[in-house]
């Protein structure tokens, strides 16, 4: 009896060719490849014409299965960038989006405007519905004279923000605590009045909207994490009416919102009793992040 010759394995080169053809996309496909080889850049780019193993070449086809069954890529990854960090991501939260990123972006201004003088201590800030943490890391990653108390109702999102702290230095995790609970209930009341910057990505579509967001956002991102209400600015105006009880003097408040939201968030500011209230563009030039400040 003759024996079939022994399959030939692919090289990387191979695979690229291919999966791009069924991704019909060249930088999905880079990191589809990286995530399977585990070498990245020129690592992935010097190696092309070596044979994938058996395992890599099944761990590239589940990649991809996933990835044309619809599921977000940076679920299929299941890590993703966001400024400076690379962060874990999967269904429990809301995918890092580049509009988030202006968020922080503004919310690093307002602490260096109110920087605290030595030896007053580290400023305060309070990430409100944190989700996978981005924010709250993203701050004490990039000033090492901010603390953080970053809270979420979610069990699933603090288990996953917890998972990005480990990620950070040593020093930077230390200046970072979760607590858990709905907005400004998770806080401990000694802040009361001793924080410096309030930041927010709260859900701000409203009900009758969900039906027309993308499919993949519907499908796979958590809804509590999206859909406020009836009007959309339900936990807006939670989270803009709750925090002059603990803003300090100076203190500001930074706060994603939907564009077609700029007007109302700007009128519950002055509401609330903010003497300064704008919203800010992303960098997408759209009105994006409620800055108010006491």
């Amino acid at each position: 009896m003759s024996r079939q010759p022994a399959a030939v394995a692919p090289s990387w080169r191979e695979l690229w060719r291919s999966t791009e053809k069924r991704i019909g996309d060249p930088v999905q496909t880079r990191w589809l490849l990286e995530e399977a080889s585990g070498a990245n850049g020129a690592a992935l780019l010097g190696g092309l014409d070596d044979e994938a193993s058996p395992a890599e070449a099944a761990r590239l086809e589940s990649l991809v299965q996933r990835r044309l069954g619809g599921e977000p890529l940076q679920h299929v990854l299941g890590h993703w960038g966001f400024r400076t960090l690379e962060v874990a991501v999967d269904p429990r939260v809301l995918i890092p989006r580049p509009e988030t990123e202006s968020v922080v972006t503004l919310a690093l201004l307002e602490l260096d405007r109110h920087r605290r003088p030595e030896p007053g201590g580290p400023a305060l800030a309070v990430d409100l519905g944190t989700g996978s943490g981005v924010i709250a890391l993203s701050l004490v990653a990039e000033r090492a004279e901010v603390r953080v108390i970053a809270t979420d109702r979610s069990a699933g999102a603090l288990e996953v923000a917890t998972a990005n702290r480990s990620r950070l230095s040593a020093g930077a995790r230390a200046r970072l605590q979760f607590r858990r609970g709905d907005w400004y209930q998770a806080l401990p009341r000694e802040a009361v009045g001793q924080v410096d910057l309030i930041v927010a990505n709260p859900p701000y579509v409203a009900e009758h909207e969900w039906s027309g967001l993308d499919a993949v956002v519907r499908n796979f991102d958590p809804l509590e994490a999206l859909v406020s209400g009836p009007s959309g600015l339900e936990a807006i105006e939670a989270i803009v009416s709750g925090a002059p009880e603990w803003l300090g003097r100076p203190g500001a408040l930074v706060v994603e919102i939907a564009p077609g939201q700029a007007g109302a968030a700007v009128e519950l500011a002055r509401g609330a009793g903010f003497a300064a209230a704008v919203v800010e563009d992303d960098d997408a030039g759209r009105p994006r992040v409620l800055v108010a400040r006491l």
